[in-house]
């Protein structure tokens, strides 16, 4: 009797005694992708940013983990305001690459013998250059709107953020996972002409992050 009820609590409950043992490492490749079209200030904005992030990680001890990722982040953010008094629309657009280092600590809970549910405390840190490009069709109308701009300025981006997400093993070496979502703080410092002269903090959720990864786990 004893047994039938432990069974059902394992099918209701979703757990298993399946376990990633201390001493297990693996390495992952993180591909991230980021989207969103807003209307603002009279124009239209898009947001497109892309991660690619390979990992390695070091089982400490049973379904604990550190590791690192390094790797390289492109975002573009492109703003249109089309104001009647000009021909054509004011285009901006902005675009920043980043080098990109993260530490990380993972904490996995089984769920069956080849599912898996983590949470992950990442340190991301982005040395970069962005890049701001002004363009205004305009021929008639105020001659500073109209004529082209670029500014280039260096960057730092630091973080805290903590990542929920999935790891579903398709062989006992190879599996695939996922993170949705993150809540977290950053911190970022802007260089303008050679002078650090922007400090901006965010704290905050995003459920729109989404990273997918393939990961090859190395057998004891």
């Amino acid at each position: 009797m004893k047994k039938i009820v432990l069974m059902g609590a394992v099918a209701l409950f979703g757990l298993s005694n399946a376990q990633i043992a201390k001493g297990t490492s693996y390495l992952s490749g993180q591909v991230g992708f980021y989207h969103k079209e807003t209307n603002e200030f009279g124009g239209n904005r898009k947001d497109n940013v892309i991660r690619i992030l390979p990992t390695a990680g070091y089982f400490v001890s049973t379904n604990l983990a550190v590791g690192l990722g390094v790797g390289y982040k492109s975002a573009v953010t492109k703003y249109k305001v089309n104001a009647s008094e000009y021909s054509n629309a004011v285009e901006i657009k902005n675009t920043d690459n980043a080098f990109v280092v993260a530490p990380f600590v993972r904490k996995y809970w089984t769920l069956s013998d080849k599912l898996y549910i983590f949470g992950q405390l990442q340190v991301p840190l982005e040395f970069g250059q962005e890049k701001v490009d002004f363009n205004s069709g305009g021929n008639g109308g105020d001659p500073i709107l109209s004529a082209p701009f670029m500014q280039k300025n260096n960057y730092t981006n630091i973080g805290v953020n903590i990542k929920p997400g999935l790891d579903y093993f398709i062989t006992k070496n190879w599996s695939i996972e996922a993170t949705i979502g993150e809540f977290g703080y950053n911190t970022y410092k802007r260089d303008i002409d050679g002078a650090n002269k922007a400090d901006d903090y965010k704290f905050g959720i995003s459920l729109t992050s989404v990273t997918f990864g393939v990961k090859y786990v190395f057998s004891k």
